[in-house]
């Protein structure tokens, strides 16, 4: 038994190893390569299904990305964009110049208003003017109804007559043309009726004459009726000034959007607009 005290002892230690499978991330690499394959098979499985046009369009992308820096020459089968880019900023010098022509005309029309014998009872009633909007003309109502008869959208045959020259005016002019009908506070007394019908009856009327008399009838962009919603004089809700319609010129489409703020237009009040250039200089 003595040779059994002088046998070494062996420790035998067995390492265990860790489950890969739970807690190692093979396995996402794996999946994330499946997941890629899955999505260009299917991309080519789409292009496969599209027209010449549009595979010719892919392909160039690849070759020049470049290429789609427009809004023209998209892979869609019209050739456009999905989300088009904005359009390029308008020059100043286009924009200066969509501003000077809307004033020179101003002054055409002040001239023509001035040289007319019959159209001087319409004195400072008669304000032109150019905004952010455009050319703006409003014919601006007394108390005794100047140009419309009181309380209806029939238009006195003064009216008639100054409406014709301003539409042989703007009758030159590629631009569009807004006509807008605005009311004061007073409610309107006959039943069925209101200020909002009265407001765009009126804008209305001034159409008719207007395309009668050298508008064209694709110049006219829209006819508005504002009631009491934009008063000229809002510290004075029933003052008759409030009453008016108001000829709208505006800017060329393409000098139009860079008048405006971002986000849309901008309703420019009467303390904001430029002061009036007077009718008879």
């Amino acid at each position: 038994m003595e040779g059994d005290h002088n046998t070494p002892v062996r420790i035998i230690k067995k390492k265990v190893r860790g489950h890969g499978g739970h807690h190692g991330g093979a396995w996402k690499v794996a999946y994330a390569d499946f997941v890629t394959a899955m999505m260009a098979l299917f991309i080519v499985l789409w292009i496969v299904g599209q027209s010449k046009s549009v595979k010719e369009s892919i392909a160039a992308y690849f070759k020049d990305p470049g290429v789609f820096s427009t809004t023209k020459g998209g892979i869609l089968p019209d050739g456009t964009r999905a989300n088009p880019l904005p359009p390029p900023p308008v020059p100043l010098e286009k924009l200066a110049a969509e501003m000077e022509k809307l004033k020179a005309e101003a002054g055409n029309i002040q001239k023509a208003i001035a040289q007319t014998p019959d159209f001087s009872k319409f004195k400072d009633k008669i304000q032109v003017m150019v905004t952010a909007e455009g050319l703006r003309i409003d014919l601006v109502e007394d108390s005794e109804g100047l140009f419309f008869d009181i309380g209806k959208a029939t238009i006195k045959p003064a009216t008639v007559q100054l409406l014709r020259v301003i539409a042989t005016r703007l009758s030159e002019l590629e631009n569009h043309v807004a006509i807008e009908g605005y009311t004061d506070a007073r409610p309107y007394v006959t039943s069925g009726y209101s200020n909002w019908d009265l407001s765009t009856d009126r804008a209305n009327s001034a159409r008719k004459v207007m395309e009668e008399n050298g508008l064209r009838k694709n110049q006219i962009s829209e006819v508005r009726g504002f009631a009491d919603r934009k008063l000229r004089v809002p510290e004075k809700p029933l003052d008759y000034s409030n009453r008016r319609v108001s000829i709208l010129v505006t800017p060329l489409e393409e000098t139009k959007k860079p008048l405006l703020p971002p986000g849309g237009a901008k309703t420019t009040s009467p303390s904001q607009m430029e002061r009036p250039l007077p009718v008879n200089r």
